[in-house]
């Protein structure tokens, strides 16, 4: 069975690679950034486990990071082709058992293939077969393809989890999935003294933590697995 990548590295931190790191981070994973340019690594900084500036082109300074430790790498400067396809088999000759790359047509695609990309990314394609996801099932929030055959998703807690902790729900057990994050509406005061309405996401939750009518769970697993736990 393909293992669960648990570090990630993105190269280029344009809006599609700031936009794939940032949600891995939220979802409690490990993200290293990379980019020549200094204002974009800065804004990245606090979102990120680590944003280093640094040019994806230099074979050595790829090496100086450890960015072969890495379980995935993300190549996300699909509008520099010979870039995208040199970094991309940099990654590959280092190691790197899952390197996805983005790409800007189907002839970029195609040489990407052909040199190794595990996974080749075309956004507006990705983003029909989200919307898609959505307009299929209004429980769903948020889908992520994470590996072939591995999803995360995020739902509305199903009317079995209500008022059980993850410990009573037994979901590793029933379902060999993972609930990951669990985003909740809680109440607070404002300096009015007003009560309004927040969203609280707690990342890995302990066993402890109780499920309510509302929240909404992010879970992660086998394709087939997420599917048997969403037709509960």
């Amino acid at each position: 069975m393909e293992k669960i990548p648990k570090q990630f590295v993105v190269i280029g931190a344009g809006k599609f690679g700031s936009s794939v790191a940032i949600t891995l981070s939220k979802l409690g994973y490990e993200v290293t950034i990379l980019d020549k340019d200094k204002e974009k690594i800065q804004n990245m900084s606090s979102s990120v486990t680590q944003a280093i500036q640094l040019d994806a082109m230099d074979e050595k300074a790829l090496k100086s990071v450890n960015i072969e430790e890495a379980d995935v790498a993300i190549v996300s400067i699909g509008k520099q082709m010979a870039a995208s396809i040199l970094i991309t088999m940099m990654l590959k000759e280092m190691g790197i058992s899952k390197v996805v790359t983005k790409a800007i047509s189907e002839a970029h695609g195609k040489v990407l293939s052909r040199i190794g990309a595990d996974r080749i990314v075309f956004p507006e394609r990705e983003m029909g077969i989200k919307l898609a996801n959505a307009l299929i099932s209004p429980t769903l929030f948020d889908y992520v393809e994470i590996a072939p055959g591995y999803d995360i998703i995020e739902v509305n807690a199903p009317k079995f989890l209500w008022e059980k902790t993850l410990s009573e729900a037994r979901v590793r057990s029933k379902y060999q999935i993972e609930i990951i994050a669990i985003k909740q509406t809680v109440p607070r005061l404002d300096g009015s003294g007003d009560t309004t309405l927040e969203e609280e996401i707690n990342i890995v939750p302990p066993a402890d933590t109780l499920i309510h009518d509302g929240d909404r769970v992010v879970i992660i697993g086998a394709k087939d697995k997420v599917a048997r736990f969403r037709e509960k």
